[in-house]
């Protein structure tokens, strides 16, 4: 075999279903990062292309290694944010699958594209590896880009650990492709946090790959010798101001977010639906998401073991929002509270949007700039939430 030579990998090809719900699994200790690779080495993935920047480099690095293994057709680094998603773009179109992942000011270089996938109609999966954006210069951690991206049409899940992201960019593959869907999804997790800390993550096995995109069965054609780009213009035919290109967009646009609102049944079917209840009957909540779904999980047993009426309810699906889950988890609620990696509180006003009652919403607590979220800031708010009094040193 040569020095460029990669190997021929054999593997039972499976449906998603049978991957993410049947098939054995085989504990394994590994890093955010990883686990995001590992579904990718799974996902039977065409081409990914990759532009570095911290603290996604290592995802992509990873995913370079197993398209050395041979798991990936094709891989190549491209010159820069925008030039990355707008490659992404291009092969999607050719009818592949497609992965890519960014980080922080690395996701807002290359936005301009990103938000033209969905109308598009471009399936690929997007992994976003949260990290500062804001000025002085910063790496640390921090959720504050989701805001910038949870308007463009794309889907967004938020994973709160490692299992989270392995469960996540698997079955976000499956979700994009299908037909009545057929937009990009978009796998959010905490940088450092999560890509750079271990957790116990269960795979499935390495031998077992997902059934291959069928580009025939998309909505729109992908674009080949047979089907040149002149015969399926996929922007409004009528770019000039006048009626018909206002019409046209404005169809255009309500069939994206209607294909992002039929995702929700794809997402029950593979990742158990978009939230998780524990303790229905508590008069307190605290809400959360990503890797703030952690320190309220704490903070709920915690509050379990001092007999507290309090519950928990983690988001995994930012796009669609879980409208009416919430608004009917929390229907006999005095008080929810929601928890933070971040200053503005995008999921806070997400569930004052979802409830009629929106004054019984506690904005926070939130940190941001890198800092991490102790349980006991969790642990004032439910105890102001519920008039007991506290002394706690914060």
């Amino acid at each position: 075999m040569s020095q460029n030579a990669r190997p021929k990998l054999e593997k039972k090809i499976v449906d998603a279903g049978y991957l993410l719900k049947e098939a054995p699994r085989t504990q394994q200790f590994i890093t955010g990062a990883q686990a995001m690779a590992e579904a990718v080495k799974r996902a039977n993935v065409d081409m990914a292309i990759a532009y570095p920047i911290t603290p996604q480099s290592e995802v992509m690095h990873l995913v370079g290694d197993i398209y050395a293994q041979g798991h990936i057709k094709e891989y190549y680094r491209a010159e820069e944010e925008l030039g990355t998603m707008s490659a992404i773009a291009g092969a999607a179109r050719a009818g592949v699958r497609m992965f890519t992942a960014t980080s922080g000011p690395g996701l807002l270089r290359g936005l301009e594209a990103i938000a033209s996938w969905p109308g598009h109609r471009i399936p690929a999966v997007l992994g976003v590896l949260t990290r500062v954006v804001n000025a002085p210069l910063s790496i640390q951690p921090d959720n504050i880009e989701i805001a910038y991206l949870m308007h463009c049409g794309a889907l967004v899940l938020h994973a709160e650990n490692q299992q989270d992201t392995f469960d996540m960019t698997l079955a976000a593959f499956a979700i994009a492709e299908k037909v009545d869907v057929y937009i990009p999804v978009a796998v959010a997790t905490e940088g450092f946090f999560v890509t750079h800390a271990k957790g116990y993550v269960n795979t499935t096995p390495e031998d077992m790959a997902l059934t291959p995109i069928d580009p025939t069965a998309a909505p729109v054609p992908a674009m080949d010798n047979e089907t040149p780009p002149a015969r399926i213009q996929r922007d409004a035919p009528v770019q000039k101001s006048n009626f018909m290109s206002y019409l046209i967009h404005a169809v255009w646009q309500q069939e994206i977010w209607d294909s992002n609102k039929r995702s929700m049944k794809y997402i029950y079917e593979y990742l158990g639906g978009p939230i998780e209840v524990q303790d229905p009957e508590a008069d307190v909540f605290v809400v959360a998401s990503g890797c703030a779904a952690a320190q309220a999980r704490e903070a709920h047993r915690y509050a379990q073991e001092e007999g507290l009426s309090v519950g928990f309810i983690k988001v995994r699906s930012i796009r669609p929002f879980p409208v009416d889950e919430i608004r009917e988890a929390v229907k006999n609620a005095k008080k929810l509270i929601v928890p933070e990696h971040n200053i503005i509180g995008w999921l806070c006003k997400e569930v004052k949007a979802s409830i009629p009652n929106s004054g019984i919403v506690v904005e926070g607590p939130r940190v941001y700039g890198g800092m991490t979220l102790p349980v006991e800031l969790i642990m004032a708010e439910i105890y102001n939430a519920l008039g007991i009094e506290h002394n706690m040193k914060l």
